[in-house]
């Protein structure tokens, strides 16, 4: 039991993926989000893992938003014994009925495909990290929560939701230790929307704090002004460039939210003139369910009545069986597809890319973050070839990035953010951010706060929150669940493979079979060495 909240950083420290923070005050235990780690395949090990806690001991949940990395690993802890409530706004709830049985449904099918690959090469078959089942019961413990209405989370504890812009449902957690004198008051910003997105407010949220906990995904980057003009034209630029009359372009986006902005935006720009029609086909079951769940929405959301009439458009179909999505490989004339997942690591996206990386004819378009270690990053860093499931596919496509679609607020708009929500008696945690962004984030804030009041916590780092700036608690017995130095960065198996594509790569380029045997001679004779 503990006089004051103690906070761990299980997920988010340092990386863009597997948020979930623990706060542990009187002998209860909450967690905000418990999300899926994404990125290099060292992180992405950490799912399979057991929790550096026990999920039997946590007294609740409280969810800022559905997308996985915020509520991924929700059934696992069900699953490991949490029996406790998972708060969260009522879009979250809808989206995550859908959103957590679509990702139970990927990784047993891509489990049950690794295993086929293991049985072949005998190698130990490996289990998912939970069922679909396990995702159906997670979702029985969730408890629709309204915005601004305070509420008791576990003894010790109450919070309310407010508005966080980012996408349908997305919440900053406002959270109260009570019992000592005065409460120690803790806001969460959960991640962040920018200004002018389509279908979202900006973000709101009290001021007056003890401890903020804010994203800093994007804390490096100026967009410099973002109008719906600008983003518009951005993208028929982008759509005009990319027409080829036996091509595509190829839209790897997150099926919540994202994929329902470019779709309404394409619409208009076919309904106003400055786009030719052409066909759109969504590429996704999860982005099909969403948008259902985005049309009960969609009186509440700005711009509501647009997206409404891009799902009816004719030039607008979802594809749901896999016939109809392996059937889009044999179209002809030029077609858009917005596919998941946003980061090019699992879904049909991937299909697509196997089947239109080689093509010059096509055109790759990311709009959104891509994380160190994901198929995404390689291209957007411009890889000239890349491997999936084994196969070596040159880079012939055009790779292109347009950043005005991102869900996230950049630098200036994340410092305004937390200058608005001013007085902070204690510490500001940049969490949610790679190095290089938290770094960024840290000068823009340092004309708020003095630079030790801003921390970047690794993983699982604990810390102990009072009214005055935070005291990191330090264990020299306790051992880190992964080397600080491969969180959110390439780790040894994307280098792996970008040693196996430059070897593949200079034996191609020798002359002949003396050339070749004596590259393979050099190689031998390194690793002999060593």
């Amino acid at each position: 039991m503990h006089n004051q909240p103690i906070i761990t950083f299980h997920g988010a420290a340092e990386t863009v993926t597997g948020s979930c923070h623990m706060i542990d005050f009187g002998g209860h235990r909450i967690l905000i989000d418990c999300g899926m780690f994404q990125g290099s395949k060292s992180e992405k090990e950490l799912n399979y893992r057991a929790f550096p806690f026990d999920p039997r001991t946590i007294d609740a949940l409280i969810l800022t938003h559905a997308h996985i990395d915020h509520s991924g690993l929700v059934p696992k802890l069900v699953k490991d014994g949490f029996e406790g409530p998972i708060f969260a706004s009522a879009p979250t709830v809808d989206l995550c009925k859908v959103m957590l049985p679509d990702s139970a449904h990927i990784q047993e099918m891509e489990v049950e495909q690794l295993n086929r690959r293991n049985k072949r090469r005998g190698r130990q078959e490996v289990t998912p990290i939970y069922t679909l089942l396990d995702a159906l019961e997670a979702v029985k413990q969730m408890r629709p929560t309204e915005l601004g209405k305070w509420q008791d989370a576990a003894p010790g504890f109450r919070f309310r939701l407010w508005n966080a812009g980012h996408l349908l449902g997305s919440a900053s957690v406002e959270l109260e230790a009570t019992g000592g004198e005065r409460p120690i008051r803790m806001l969460f910003s959960g991640d962040l929307g920018p200004d002018n997105k389509l279908l979202q407010p900006e973000p709101e949220a009290p001021a007056g704090w003890d401890h903020v906990i804010m994203e800093s995904t994007y804390g490096d980057t100026d967009r410099q002004e973002v109008t719906e003009e600008r983003r518009r034209a951005e993208l028929r630029a982008e759509v005009r460039s990319a027409i080829n009359p036996d091509g595509v372009l190829l839209i790897p986006s997150f099926a919540v939210e994202r994929t329902q902005e470019l779709l309404a935006d394409l619409v208009h720009l076919f309904e106003t003139g400055q786009l030719p029609p052409c066909p759109v086909i969504i590429d996704s079951p999860l982005a099909n369910r969403a948008s259902q769940i985005f049309k009960s929405y969609a009186r509440s959301l700005d711009n509501g009545n647009l997206l409404l009439r891009a799902f009816a458009s004719p030039h607008v179909r979802f594809t749901e069986s896999v016939e109809q999505s392996m059937a889009l490989d044999q179209m002809h004339g030029f077609h858009i597809v917005i596919s998941a997942s946003g980061m090019c690591e699992a879904g049909r996206i991937r299909h697509r890319l196997r089947n239109w990386l080689w093509r010059e004819e096509a055109t790759v378009l990311l709009v959104g973050y891509q994380a160190a270690g994901t198929l995404g990053r390689l291209l957007a860093d411009g890889a000239p070839v890349v491997r999936m499931k084994g196969e070596q596919i040159d880079v012939r496509a055009r790779i292109r990035k347009l950043d005005l679609y991102s869900g996230h607020a950049d630098g200036p708009e994340l410092a305004a953010w937390l200058r608005n929500r001013l007085p902070i008696n204690g510490t500001v945690f940049m969490v949610h951010g790679e190095e290089k962004a938290i770094g960024g984030l840290r000068a823009r804030l340092s004309e708020s706060l003095p630079r030790d009041r801003l921390v970047d916590p690794r993983l699982d780092a604990s810390f102990q929150l009072g009214h005055a700036a935070a005291v990191e608690i330090t264990d020299p017995a306790k051992r880190p669940r992964i080397d600080p130095m491969q969180v959110g960065r390439t780790d040894w198996h994307n280098d792996f493979q970008s040693l196996l594509l430059d070897i593949q790569a200079e034996i191609g380029k020798a002359a002949d079979e003396k050339a070749r045997a004596r590259v393979i001679r050099k190689l031998r004779s390194a690793l002999a060495a060593e």
